[in-house]
């Protein structure tokens, strides 16, 4: 199956596009571009894990319906992560039942982007990581990625985002929320001006 792009070539547009310059490493965006940066909350209270169904259509709705408001009508690139000891993998870090794997949960990512752990406390190679992308380019419809969202606030994968093709956008889930990335401050206020039930009562913003 065809990913819809070239993967060297979305590489290189993350190096152009983004700014300031850095790696798609997910968990690292909310520092790097703070003055655009927005935290949403998955469930009432800020409590982090859902346990019922009703809560888990919480969750999904919240991921969904800033998705909706991001990407509505374009095309986004859907992007997974695993992680390995060598630049060419296999994963270190696989899932175990009854887990899903990162494979069967994005079958259609392409792998675009390796980032080497070049900060590893440990001097032996054998025990630094590297972090592979994979993506998908789709266009977005609510609930075209339900699977994965249920995957990551379960905490069975990590370091997913979706990012509009010109990469101005950027909507980061993780176990508990979701970092959102806009394209200038004002945007960021706008939206996050439109659900502020779901942010945080800390000052912070976390």
């Amino acid at each position: 199956m065809s990913p819809g792009f070239a993967p060297e070539a979305l590489a290189a547009r993350w190096g152009r596009e983004r700014w300031p310059p850095g790696p798609p490493i997910a968990h690292e965006f909310r520092g790097r571009y703070a003055d655009r940066w927005v935290r949403f909350h998955s469930l009432p209270g800020s409590k982090r894990y859902p346990e019922t169904e009703a809560e888990y259509a919480i969750v999904l709705d919240r991921y969904n319906s800033v998705l909706d408001e991001l990407f509505a009508g374009v095309d986004v690139f859907v992007v997974t992560a695993d992680w390995s000891t060598t630049p060419t993998g296999p994963a270190a870090y696989p899932s175990y039942p009854p887990y899903p794997t990162r494979e069967a949960l994005h079958p259609e990512g392409v792998r675009w982007w390796t980032e080497a752990n070049q900060e590893a406390p440990d001097p032996d190679p054998d025990f630094h990581t590297h972090t592979h992308l994979y993506a998908d380019r789709r266009p977005w419809e609510r609930g075209c990625a339900d699977a994965l969202l249920r995957a990551v606030a379960d905490e069975e994968l990590g370091d997913v985002f979706f990012t509009d093709t010109e990469l101005r956008r950027i909507h980061h889930p993780y176990d508990g929320g979701a970092d959102v990335i806009l394209s200038t401050p004002a945007e960021r206020d706008r939206l996050r001006g439109q659900h502020t039930d779901w942010l945080s009562s800390h000052a912070s913003g976390l």
